[in-house]
């Protein structure tokens, strides 16, 4: 059984070597926090689908040694790939808030949009990326998603690819529900607007690149939920 409390992430380490060094914040939580010692089996996960089970051989505070007992490559990968681009929110804790939920859940690639109505410009990428670590080794994943820089809609909506495109707006349109348009199995890149929701011409833009206009449902969700929503729509449909 895998252990969330004894799940280490080691990006360096590509499961070639028998014998490996935890980095000295990894040596420091191991052997000072959890007090492990010399024989203890610990896992390690490199954010690229790499797991592995290891034992404690020379429990130093800054470079615990290991000895990699088994390997598992490409450990809970799907066959399909989400990418989810999302407007900061005012409030930078809700934000924080959908990276944890979404990793959890089950994401590749998350994109932070500035668009018009956005009342937040700026996001801090060292932490996002610290909070998405958490999230994987708390939920026992393999696979770190990709946090990009933040971009203006119009760069990301001429930046990215998809095999399928869907923006999700409140204006009074027709639009299908999107567990009803997702074709299970291939990429999909959704997006999801501020508080103030896209403006009309971010919606004319996409759509004339290609993205579906989809409803979340019949409730108005706060951008943070909208976009666990989606997440967990997408990971369901694909189950």
């Amino acid at each position: 059984m895998i252990k969330p409390d004894k799940l280490f992430y080691t990006p360096a380490y590509l499961g070639k070597e028998l014998n490996y060094t935890l980095p000295e914040e990894e040596s420091q939580h191991a052997v000072k926090v959890l007090r492990m010692q010399v024989g203890e089996t610990i896992h390690l996960i490199n954010g690229k689908g790499g797991l592995f089970e290891a034992e404690i051989i020379n429990p130093h505070p800054k470079r615990c040694e290991l000895n990699i007992l088994s390997s598992v490559f490409e450990f809970g990968k799907r066959d399909f790939y989400l990418h989810i681009a999302i407007a900061p929110t005012k409030m930078n804790e809700r934000l924080e808030w959908f990276l944890e939920k979404a990793t959890e859940i089950g994401i590749d690639e998350i994109t932070p949009v500035i668009c018009r109505y956005s009342e937040r410009k700026e996001v801090k990428l060292p932490r996002m990326e610290k909070i998405v670590v958490a999230a994987m080794k708390q939920s026992v994943k393999a696979y770190l998603p990709i946090i990009n820089e933040a971009c203006s809609f119009e760069q990301f909506i001429k930046k990215f690819p998809a095999s399928q495109k869907y923006i999700a707006h409140c204006y009074q349109e027709e639009k299908a529900l999107l567990q009803h348009v997702y074709k299970k199995g291939l990429d999909v890149l959704l997006l999801i607007g501020p508080e103030g929701d896209f403006s009309t011409d971010e919606v004319k833009l996409a759509v004339e690149y290609g993205y579906t206009p989809v409803s979340l449902g019949m409730s108005r969700l706060r951008t943070e939920t909208a976009g666990v929503v989606a997440c967990h729509t997408v990971n369901l449909l694909n189950e």
